[in-house]
């Protein structure tokens, strides 16, 4: 996390001691799988196993395989050093269950929303939501077995994105891969809040 202090000192704003992230994005996109990768205690996780109850509310096109879904949130630590914790909390996925979001998303540096490029238009909730919220957030592309592999900037455009949000690509299942996200969205989260205090008021939490 060598990078993620050096972004601090070179914006000269100061990290919080507890740093609180969003980890969205659609219904099987990996937000499970990701924090749990990435966590050093056990993950809490409010996973549910998929019923008949669900025939005709989710849509399991493209994870046929999927057999559990999360109905409140997944929760991860990751201490940086001696000084910092990152606090990861992982959004439901599906519709019903967005009302929960306005809670997890009070004071969140940013998010980072998964992108599963089988089902790529499942993206557009979490953007458009984190958008109006003027939350800090990158894009990660999950990169699923099997799946077809499109250039960074070809979901750029298929999720008409700005140039400044970062697009990176991750294996949800590594921690490696997973630090790496998060360490991109600290430096994007600090870079813009940077910039919200130069240019005026910063963006609320």
């Amino acid at each position: 996390m060598d990078s993620v202090r050096s972004s601090r000192d070179a914006g000269r704003i100061k990290l919080p001691k507890a740093i609180k992230i969003l980890v969205a994005g659609g219904f099987g996109a990996g937000k499970t799988t990701l924090v749990g990768a990435v966590s050093e205690i056990a993950p809490l996780s409010t996973e549910e196993t998929l019923t008949n109850r669900g025939v005709g509310i989710d849509d399991l096109s493209g994870v046929e395989s999927k057999r559990t879904t999360t109905v409140a949130m997944d929760f991860g630590r990751i201490t940086i050093g001696d000084a910092y914790r990152l606090y990861l909390f992982g959004t439901p996925g599906q519709e019903r269950f967005w009302f929960l979001w306005d809670e997890l998303a009070l004071g969140a540096l940013g998010a980072v929303v998964i992108a599963d490029t089988r089902r790529l238009a499942d993206c557009f909730p979490s953007l458009d939501y984190f958008e109006r919220r003027q939350t800090p957030f990158i894009v990660a592309v999950n990169c699923f077995d099997g799946a077809r592999r499109y250039d960074l900037e070809e979901v750029r455009l298929g999720l008409t994105l700005h140039e400044d949000i970062p697009i990176v690509m991750c294996d949800a299942r590594q921690r490696e891969s997973g630090k790496e996200v998060l360490i991109a969205l600290v430096e994007h989260a600090m870079r813009t809040r940077l910039g919200a205090t130069v240019g005026g008021d910063p963006p609320s939490p």
